[in-house]
């Protein structure tokens, strides 16, 4: 941390000029004939583009195909109008940026705007719940709401059993639907993508302005992890809410509990880049013991939420014990022992079988990394999505590292937040987590990512005053491309990444109303069968029947149960058992998306299965077939 300043060059590109507070307030004289320098355009301007987008869009929203969904999903069924809508809140951010040392407020409000854009027509046009998966969540809070305790110590199907162990999501959300007298979560559940997207943008701008001074670097880390963020985490879920708790804490940490004496020459302003922060004031020990008392709450409330998010949370302190400003052993110390204290209880179950399991993922990087749990992506829709994640990653990474590289200062004092984001990386060597730990990592590393990125793209104020004249000129011509382009690919990238494979995720509710009645009519204690658990109030009940999702295995295992399903699902199912097999439109999607069955695989299930004299069909629907087993024993 002592080695002597060094020029920082110019890294990326933007036309933007230095905003206020970027820490280059002696601006060197304009040379004989140089340009003169653009002025910012007027304030009134800033708003034109946000009315104009967010009208595009009103108009573009009843326009979106999403009941005549194909193969590629919503992609196809967006109208132009609804792109047009998108690149002109981007050009209206980017002016709004050349103004944001100023007026903050109006990158804020194109953030916003650009959030709902991407993540809210769902919310707004879908009849139904969005990601058939979700609705488990709903059937929890339904079930708490009717039992009135938790039961972390019942054996629940579907691997339902860790909800009650680690209940304080649904606990919050069960108030929620009693305090606003819904008929259940399902009400407000698609609208979880934008709510939880606008919480977390204060988080990100506390994070931000811990390391810069430049509001234009902020809100371009905003923008950039708004563009970057499509993992599909922050539906109604406890990750997601667990995540913003896990990023308060960190925000906190990296302002409040800076140790005496270890910044150096991090508070000298000669040393920093011009858009870096100083180190935050040190605390004595006793604020840092307040500081801990008053996050305290916050960690045990991520413990009652979440499996893996308090493991992050670990992992990041731990991290930035290899820093001089951050090396507290306490919060460590404390996040540890609640973590370990709700494993051992409530969560116990779930705990013990993981570490049943670590025998076999541990050090298996290339297993463990892998993105879902069998098969692999089928279809133009999919396969497009999985590609287009592919591209995001590396696009957000390689600006990252130019950032890092090329902007050395700035790397230096902003280094604990590019360590807690590389932190979760070494737990691709512990577990899989159910073919999902590749998309965690990416999610907990990306807040960090993207700030190094929109650094490589915000050019620092002041950098490279010794430049020749035909430098500065280059050094312009790509600003004035890099920024507003890359912003364009990465929400052409979000697109396909988020909507490639919605297929698989709008469930037209005649398919529900179908599901719903099949498993009311359901005996209590009885056997539910289905191809996967992804499909709309697949749990539904969970608490009174038993499940079993059949095609959940790698394909070649697939491939011999479709010899022979109805044999393979009679001997599967227990003596004397009720069972009934749903197959619904949705899991034939699904499974096909996914790779799980062989193309024709699911059509072949269910016409065997209606075929065989050991199944008779109680009720069909051009969106599903219900089938009930013929028990020996009855």
């Amino acid at each position: 941390m002592q080695q002597q300043s060094v020029p920082t060059p110019v890294t990326g590109s933007s036309t933007l000029p230095p905003a206020k507070g970027t820490g280059d307030d002696h601006r060197p004289p304009p040379e004989a004939g140089a340009r003169p320098r653009r002025r910012p355009p007027l304030p009134g301007l800033a708003s034109l583009p946000l009315f104009l987008g967010v009208g595009l869009w009103v108009y573009a929203l009843p326009r979106i195909g999403f009941r005549t969904m194909g193969e590629y999903g919503l992609l196809d069924r967006l109208p132009v109008v609804f792109f047009v809508a998108l690149l002109v809140l981007t050009g209206g951010f980017l002016l709004a940026l050349r103004r944001a040392g100023t007026s903050p407020w109006w990158p804020a409000a194109y953030c916003a705007a650009m959030l709902f854009a991407l993540k809210a027509p769902p919310a707004v046009l879908y009849d139904s719940v969005r990601y058939p998966w979700a609705s488990k969540h709903d059937a929890v809070v339904d079930a708490l709401l009717a039992n009135g305790e938790l039961r972390p110590y019942a054996a629940l199907s579907g691997n339902m059993s860790a909800y009650d162990q680690w209940p304080g999501f649904f606990g919050l959300n069960a108030a929620l639907v009693r305090a606003f007298g819904v008929e259940s979560a399902a009400v407000y559940l698609n609208w979880a993508p934008v709510l939880l997207g606008l919480l977390l943008m204060p988080v990100l701008v506390l994070l931000y302005r811990t390391f810069t001074e430049d509001w234009r670097l902020v809100w371009a880390g905003v923008w950039i992890f708004q563009l970057a963020n499509w993992v599909g985490q922050d539906y109604l879920a406890p990750q997601g809410f667990a995540y913003i708790l896990h990023l308060t804490v960190l925000a906190v940490v990296l302002r409040h509990f800076v140790l005496p004496g270890s910044a150096g020459r991090l508070r000298d302003r000669t040393f920093l880049d011009p858009a870096a922060a100083a180190v935050p004031p040190p605390t004595g020990r006793r604020q840092r013991a307040v500081c801990v008392l008053i996050l305290a709450p916050l960690i045990v409330a991520i413990n009652a939420s979440h499996q893996l998010t308090p493991v992050m949370l670990c992992v990041s302190l731990f991290a930035l014990l290899f820093t001089r400003r951050y090396r507290n052993y306490g919060l460590l110390a404390v996040a540890g022992a609640l973590m370990l204290a709700w494993d051992l209880t409530m969560g116990r179950p779930l705990f013990t079988e993981t570490l049943g399991t670590l025998r076999e993922s541990l050090g298996e990087l290339t297993r463990n990394s892998r993105a879902g749990y069998a098969g692999r992506l089928t279809g133009p829709g999919p396969e497009l999505a999985g590609q287009a994640n592919v591209l995001m990653v590396l696009a957000i990474a390689a600006l990252a590292a130019v950032a890092v590289l090329a902007r050395r200062r700035l790397a230096r004092s902003a280094l604990p937040l590019l360590l807690v984001s590389a932190a979760p990386l070494p737990l691709f060597a512990v577990n899989d987590y159910g073919g999902e730990m590749l998309f965690r990592v990416y999610l907990f590393g990306l807040p960090g990512a993207a700030f190094f990125a929109a650094a490589a793209l915000v050019p620092a104020a002041g950098a490279a005053r010794g430049a020749s004249a035909r430098a500065r000129a280059v050094r312009r011509r790509l600003a004035a491309v890099a920024l507003p382009v890359t912003l364009v690919v990465l929400a052409a990238g979000f697109l396909p990444s988020y909507y490639g494979k919605e297929t698989m995720n709008y469930t037209p509710p005649a398919e529900t109303a179908l599901v719903t009645r099949a498993v009311d009519r359901a005996p209590e204690g009885s056997l539910i069968l289905a191809a996967t658990g992804s499909f709309p109030k697949a749990l539904h009940r969970y608490d009174r029947l038993e499940h079993w999702f059949f095609a959940e295995q790698e394909l070649p295992e697939n491939e011999r149960m479709l010899a022979d399903p109805a044999r393979h699902l009679a001997d599967g199912i227990p003596p004397g058992t009720r069972a009934y097999v749903i197959l619904t439109r949705t899991q034939d999607v699904y499974t096909a998306g996914e790779g799980l069955l062989p193309p024709g695989g699911f059509a072949t299930l269910r016409s065997e299965l209606a075929a065989s004299p050991l199944f008779t069909v109680v009720e069909e629907h051009p969106y599903g077939v219900v089938l009930e087993y013929r028990s020996p024993a009855r």
